[in-house]
């Protein structure tokens, strides 16, 4: 019977309908170990970028158009940022800018890639379609020509970036040299690739490491767990901590790509946000529950396939697969009833084929799960094949027949021997078997006519008879002829999943964008977020907006307003004393525009933000150590990032800048930075947040008057000696840095801080300062006076009298003491 027919006639049995009810199971029993490897093939010339990359872990080469980058080639750097390959394949001859990258990444403690240089020939172009011609493509029939087969690829990558084509040339040669995925497998199967995807930056907000730092958008701590201290990592308190509430792994995975690809397509964030909507509806809720616990189901749909196609599948993959396809089946049915203008829902109702249906029937009436994991191998239920059932019944029936027959055998034998028994075993066959007697004792004596000596185990010796001859002429290798007819239908069913690999791709790109998307639902469901209103205005204008970290750790939290036109009161320099909310309130605002850009919905009363094509941030300076560079070195690199790299489109925050340095030159660059993008035009000032402690910045007018400019401070009242912080933010500009009603609240000791009060005031007005250890001249005076007095009073004609004892004890001490003031 043809595979075809075979599965025909499965589908048509009636017996083969879909049961509901699958098993829920815990998230952390779908965690599986990430052993992917990423292999990144990458060619620079002439300020263009090429570069492609191949993921294991579904069989996927990613490729991106060849893309202008600057000489420090920042764009690559972002790449690698998000990639994070483990193999980076270059050409030996190259320029000296990625020469000079590939020097400075190879000396980051923290992330090494291993990086392979071809020679040039390998990064030919013609060679490069040669390679891409020859790959193994397991979806394409191996009949297919080459022009049939170029006019394929054509579909499905570009030929148009020369270089990113002659980077696919060098990364499919390393592929087959490592035999990446295929290491244990035979030497004539290649390397697979079972799909191709655009890789692109287009659209995406440009944000730094050092802003993901500084907001705490990602936070690795860590893992609690004694064995994993030095090598496990979890999520701390971070933005992507919160909003996580993925159930699954492919989910996390693509919501951390959201997070790292921010986007200015207003296409992309207004489907994101209609689902959302959707589901922070109360109405909604137990749509929700019941979608995130079908979820939970959905498995890493590329490794199973690429365990089928290698026909390395495993016993519980066959179980993992029912379960994915069900799932997927269950969640389409019950999207068919949501509204089916929201687009991702019609894209589930509508490319979630009956396929899955087909495959999960199907799976459902061949495969025997329990009986498989019982024996761990791939065991077919009744009535799928009737020889095989044939074969089962008579070897379940082999026990009784087995006895009869070692009843008969045993009144054939000597009659020292007490017992026999029949047995089979794999791959030898039926066997007497009989216990050894003890004048057995060398291998002569375990001759008996008419039985053939096979060998001795445990005591017992075993034979072969006439009858077992026999009997392994009649019943053959049961056991053996099992799992091979059994392994005939495991192929089968295999050719036939793989025939329908499409749909199941399908099933895990939609069910990771639903899982993301529910999980951000329930986040905003939770901490009472609002959806933003996006435009392509360039104003920002947040109502009554809240730091989404800060306000889960403070048990009272103050909501502040934060509103930036087209033009005007595009720069606000923000002061106030230290611990009063600046640089709170900068992060705040910073990460509602992020939370805005990845299709979140935030935290504030309303939200109308302008898309944004950066965040750039001088808040926080890194270890010096790490960097080889000073703190203020650090702090003028992010700056001059900001003043050379923002838009009139981009974000701007800036926390105490020049304070690295003395108080003038710090004054002189902050006030020249913030100068320089007033002088520009209106449509090229960012959106600019400044917070600084430097008064004389407005106090002696270093900044033009404009209504570009404008000044915030957050209130605070003093209460008697006490400070009180209001966390309010006003128009206006902080008197006085209130340093000293800090330093108490700090618990520094009340008479240094009136000393200190004391010198500010007369620094202040202009005022000598004294030296508070120094001796007035009138109690010199008075001392001086008394040692004159005493030595006066000196009878020296007396001979009783010491002069030199009084010396040592009125007359050097007081000198002594007078130098030392002096």
């Amino acid at each position: 019977m043809s595979d075809a027919a075979f599965l025909n006639r499965l589908m048509e049995d009636p017996r083969g309908s879909l049961v509901l009810g699958a098993p829920e199971r815990n998230v952390d029993e779908e965690e599986e170990e990430d052993t992917s490897t990423v292999l990144l093939s990458v060619l620079v010339q002439r300020g263009q970028l090429g570069l492609c990359f191949y993921d294991s872990e579904d069989s996927s080469l990613h490729y991106m158009v060849d893309t202008p980058d600057n000489q420090k080639l920042h764009l690559l750097s972002r790449v690698i940022q998000e990639v994070r390959p483990h193999v980076i394949i270059t050409s030996a001859k190259q320029e000296g800018c990625l020469t000079q990258f590939l020097q400075k990444l190879g000396s980051n403690p923290h992330y090494k890639p291993e990086v392979v240089t071809y020679p040039y020939v390998d990064f030919g172009l013609e060679v490069g379609k040669q390679r891409l011609l020859s790959a193994y493509l397991p979806f394409l029939p191996a009949c297919t020509s080459e022009r049939d087969k170029l006019s394929y690829l054509s579909s499905c990558i570009t030929f148009d970036s020369p270089l990113m084509l002659r980077a696919v040339g060098a990364l499919l040669k390393c592929l087959d040299r490592r035999r990446v995925g295929v290491e244990l497998e035979d030497s004539t199967i290649g390397v697979p690739i079972l799909h191709f995807h655009a890789y692109t930056l287009k659209g995406v907000v440009y944000i730094d490491k050092d802003t993901y730092s500084v907001l705490q958008i990602f936070k690795s701590d860590l893992h609690p767990s004694v064995y994993k201290l030095q090598s496990g990592e979890k999520e701390g308190l971070s933005l992507y901590g919160i909003l996580n509430r993925c159930r699954s792994r492919f989910g996390s995975k693509l919501l951390r790509q959201w997070f790292m690809r921010p986007t200015q397509d207003l296409a992309v964030l207004h489907r994101r946000q209609e689902v959302i909507c959707f589901f922070t509806s109360p109405r909604n809720s137990d749509v929700l529950n019941t979608l995130q616990a079908s979820l939970r189901n959905i498995r890493n749909i590329p490794g199973l396939l690429r365990r089928m196609t290698h026909s390395n599948t495993k016993v519980t993959d066959w179980q993992h697969l029912y379960k994915t396809v069900y799932s997927a089946a269950c969640i389409r049915d019950s999207v068919r009833h949501l509204p089916q203008s929201i687009q991702l829902f019609r894209e589930i109702s509508e490319k979630l084929s009956d396929d899955l249906n087909y495959i999960a029937a199907l799976l459902k009436r061949v495969v025997d799960f329990d009986a498989s994991l019982e024996e761990n191998r791939f065991t077919i239920k009744p009535n799928v094949d009737s020889a095989i059932d044939e074969k089962k019944r008579r070897m379940m029936g082999l026990s009784d027949f087995l006895t009869d027959v070692a009843r008969r055998e045993l009144e054939q034998l000597d009659s020292r021997i007490s017992s026999c028994c029949v047995i089979y075993i794999p791959l030898i066959g039926f066997l007497l078997s009989v216990p050894r007697l003890p004048s057995m004792v060398e291998k002569e004596d375990f001759e008996m006519e008419g039985l053939e000596f096979m060998f001795l185990s445990e005591e017992r010796l075993h034979y072969r008879s006439q009858r077992t001859r026999e009997l392994d002429n009649l019943l053959g290798d049961l056991h053996c002829d099992i799992r091979d007819m059994e392994t005939v239908v495991m192929t089968q069913l295999q050719n036939a999943v793989l025939e329908r690999s499409g749909s199941l791709h399908q099933v895990l790109d939609l069910m990771a964008e639903l899982d993301c998307l529910m999980a951000m639902s329930s986040a905003s469901q939770e901490y009472c977020y609002t959806s933003p209103k996006l435009t392509r205005h360039r104003k920002i204008a947040i109502t009554q907006g809240r730091h989404p970290l800060l306000e889960l750790c403070s048990p009272v939290f103050v909501a502040n307003s934060f509103q930036s036109f087209e033009s005007e009161s595009r720069i606000k320099i923000i002061t106030g004393p230290n611990s009063s909310g600046k640089s709170i309130f900068l992060k705040q605002v910073g990460l509602i525009v992020f939370m805005a850009l990845i299709g979140s919905n935030v935290p504030a009363k309303e939200a109308e933000i302008g898309l944004v094509d950066g965040i750039f941030t001088r808040m926080q300076s890194r270890e010096s150590i790490s960097v080889g560079l000073s703190s203020f070195m650090v702090d003028l690199n992010q700056m001059a990032l900001a003043l050379n790299s923002s838009s009139g489109n981009s974000l701007v925050l800036i926390d105490e800048f020049g304070k690295g340095t003395n108080t003038a030159d710090g004054l002189s660059l902050l006030a020249a930075s913030v100068s320089f993008w007033l002088q520009k035009s209106v449509v090229d000032v960012p959106h600019i947040l400044l917070a600084t402690n430097f008064h004389s910045l407005m106090q002696l007018g270093l900044l033009p008057t404009t209504g570009m400019l404008s000044f915030l401070t957050l209130e605070t009242a003093v209460d008697r000696d006490e400070l009180v912080f209001l966390y309010q933010l006003k128009e206006g500009i902080c008197q006085s840095s209130y340093a000293a009603n800090i330093a108490a609240l700090a618990g520094l000791p009340t008479c240094l801080v009136h000393r200190a009060m004391e010198v500010s005031e007369h620094y202040r007005t202009g005022k000598p300062i004294k030296h508070i250890d120094q001796e007035s001249s009138g109690d010199r005076d008075k001392r001086c006076q008394s040692v004159v007095e005493k030595f006066l009073s000196l009878e020296l004609e007396d001979k009783d009298v010491d002069l030199q004892s009084f010396m040592k004890d009125e007359l050097l001490p007081s000198a002594g003491e007078l130098l030392k003031r002096s």
